[in-house]
């Protein structure tokens, strides 16, 4: 199998200094060929130089047409490389394309200008939100005097990518973005009482700061969820989100141990106080919060049963 890395993102997104970059640092080096896949090109350009000190061999694809498993393919077979590092043009459709076979896409990393996000994400928000969603990176760069819109970017993002790890950048480097001022609900109270704007915002930050919420008492509205294969005693008390547009919903909640969850019905809604602890959950496959349920009350439905992040 060929490994192939995707960079993704607009037109001036950071793309070519990225790769430049990434293409000569000692963890990157091969000894096989890398051949170097041009879906647009911008201001920036690579030096030839580079491409000949690194074994980079580069290949332009300006005709959308052309990026097609046939035509990838035979590139493979004239250069022979070990790898192929794709420069993607954020205004086609990763999800329409398909690469040869044999080519299995090791990474997928989206690019994203601070500066321009916001009206990206407001008129473009199809094509930025599928970048988004298939990335396991996402650098945001050129943030300099965002600091103040940085905090819902970054929810903007984990809306649609829960997983994916995300860094901002600024002149400076990488910057440590903190979202506890921003809160829509105060961190001193006790319990943590979450309205609908406040159970997105704190699903999202509890995947980020986990310690944060450690050991404190939370209280929402939540639907009840019982997963397929979920152990007995836990059940999922969360809520519909809707993540992108009317189309893209998903189900948003962490485990929840009760000890008569066996009694509670799918779709019932309940008026829930827990408390978070952070441990690991099989389901999870890793460590995250599971909430401890003190006390658990059937309610009426909430005025709005899917929440939105924007």
């Amino acid at each position: 199998m060929t490994s192939v890395f995707i960079i993704t993102g607009f037109l001036d997104s950071g793309k070519t200094d990225f790769i430049n970059y990434t293409i000569t640092q000692p963890y990157f080096q091969a000894r096989e060929k890398t051949l170097l896949l041009v879906c647009e090109e911008g201001e920036k350009e690579y030096d030839p130089r580079v491409l000949e000190r690194t074994r980079t061999i580069m290949e332009v694809i300006d005709d959308e047409d052309d990026f097609n498993a046939k035509h990838l393919a035979e590139l493979e077979k004239k250069y022979r490389p070990g790898r192929v590092v794709i420069e993607f043009n954020g205004m086609w459709l990763l999800k329409d394309k398909k690469l040869p076979w044999n080519w299995k896409v090791e990474q997928q990393i989206a690019m994203i200008n601070g500066a321009t996000f916001e009206s990206y994400f407001t008129n473009m928000k199809s094509l930025i939100a599928e970048q988004i969603r298939g990335s396991e990176l996402i650098i945001m760069n050129r943030c300099d005097g965002l600091d103040e819109k940085i905090a819902s970017y970054k929810r903007n993002i984990k809306a649609l990518n829960q997983q994916a790890d995300i860094i901002f950048e600024n002149k400076d480097g990488e910057m440590n973005v903190t979202l506890e001022e921003d809160l829509p609900y105060d961190l001193s109270k006790d319990p943590i009482v979450l309205d609908d704007t406040g159970y997105g915002i704190w699903y999202l930050d509890a995947l980020d700061n986990m310690e944060r919420y450690r050991g404190r008492t939370i209280e929402y509205t939540g639907m009840v969820l019982h997963p397929p294969g979920f152990p007995k005693g836990y059940f999922v008390p969360g809520r519909m989100a809707m993540t992108c547009c009317a189309e893209d919903i998903a189900f948003l909640g962490y485990a929840c141990k009760y000890d008569k969850e066996e009694e509670l019905k799918n779709r019932q809604y309940l008026k829930v106080r827990a408390k978070v602890d952070i441990e690991y959950f099989e389901d999870y496959g890793k460590e995250g919060p599971v909430l401890k349920a003190i006390s658990i009350e059937p309610c009426g439905k909430p005025g709005n049963e899917v929440i939105s992040f924007t």
